[in-house]
């Protein structure tokens, strides 16, 4: 039985694009993660409004600017929500299609990966001192913890390849 060489980096640069070298079970999990990411994006339903603000960060922090908030919402939010729609589509037919992908279309495998993270960590209450380590195995939300850890890890692998 012949054994498929270990690929250097999971994420690489090649003269065909840049190649993700994953399982099967992986891409399936992450092209799953961005169709419920598109159904998040997509809805207008309240309740989703806390797992996807920081999606949508506030241009204007003062109370002073909640005018110009307001209106900066109003004219950016559905130019938002169609570009990240664009490279959730971009990136799902590359990964199903398991073929290289394009400049534009890593720099939509990142954002669309980050989105995800972003939203399961304001799920989790992800802090910048979030150890993964000290997250237990009979934690309800450990399944959770472990996957925003591969999404870390796969993100920064996707970035390490871009500044190759």
């Amino acid at each position: 039985m012949a054994f498929r060489k270990s690929p250097r980096y999971v994420v690489e640069r090649t003269s065909r694009g840049y190649v993700v070298h994953l399982q099967r079970e992986e891409i399936e999990l992450i092209v799953r993660l961005l169709q419920e990411m598109r159904a998040l994006i997509s809805s207008d339903d309240p309740q989703h409004a806390p797992l996807v603000r920081r999606l949508f960060p506030p241009a204007y922090h003062l109370a002073d600017d909640e005018e110009a908030e307001s209106e900066f919402q109003r004219l950016m939010h559905d130019d938002l929500v169609t570009s990240r729609l664009e490279s959730i589509g971009l990136v799902e037919t590359a990964l199903t299609e398991g073929r290289p992908m394009t400049e534009g279309e890593v720099n939509g495998f990142m954002q669309s990966l980050n989105s995800v993270r972003l939203v399961l960590g304001t799920l989790l209450d992800v802090s910048e001192e979030h150890d993964p380590d000290v997250v237990r195995d009979d934690d309800p939300m450990a399944g959770e913890h472990h996957l925003y850890t591969f999404l870390s890890w796969l993100l920064e692998n996707t970035v390490q390849a871009i500044s190759r």
